[in-house]
């Protein structure tokens, strides 16, 4: 494996790591009702988070990587690993004919700060540049405006509407879809 690092003006992705610290940061994002509110699964107890980053681990082990669950630290925590504590988690997950499903969570009370826009951008670099796909999809629920906005801030356009793509929590969810090609991002323009 060749770890993943990614360091943006405030943040950094890394791989996350098997520790007490990173489980608790999943669990903070993973297991609070408000953070997953938009999310397509219900919050998780803390056990699933150590399962999910011992699966995290086991797909980056993987000969041919096609799943990126990245963590999300501020930069300035990077310097002292000790405390470069994730904020939240980033993800990719490579698809067919260079395409690629993006994704991002972070703690709510992180929220209002940009950190989503770094964060994408910071995943399209990744992406367009040493990944070199063409194609980045990204679903969000129709009700989370404010990730409507970051990835239009991005450049990404809306595809349309998903009827009824998740069920969660009792009813049905509708989805956006959005795409952003190699050649609409302009740090590496395809």
């Amino acid at each position: 494996m060749v770890p993943v690092r990614l360091t943006g003006p405030r943040l950094a992705i890394r791989e996350f790591h098997h520790s007490a610290a990173d489980v608790d940061a999943l669990y903070a994002v993973f297991g609070d009702r408000e953070a997953t509110r938009y999310l397509p699964f219900e919050p998780r107890d803390r056990e699933d988070c150590a399962d999910q980053i011992e699966q995290y681990l086991e797909e980056a082990q993987q000969d041919e990587r096609t799943v990126y669950r990245l963590a999300v630290t501020r930069r300035a925590d990077a310097d002292a690993p000790s405390r470069a504590v994730p904020i939240g988690n980033a993800a990719l997950t490579l698809g067919g004919h260079r395409s690629a499903d993006l994704g991002y969570a972070l703690r709510p009370d992180t929220w209002g700060n940009g950190y989503a826009g770094e964060i994408t951008g910071l995943l399209c670099d990744f992406a367009f540049g040493p990944l070199g796909l063409h194609r980045l999809v990204a679903r969000v629920d129709v009700e989370n405006t404010a990730s409507v906005r970051v990835l239009t801030r991005a450049g990404f356009r809306l595809e349309g509407r998903i009827r009824h793509d998740v069920h969660l929590r009792g009813c049905w969810r509708d989805s956006f879809q959005y795409s952003l090609l190699a050649h609409e991002w302009p740090r590496v323009g395809g």
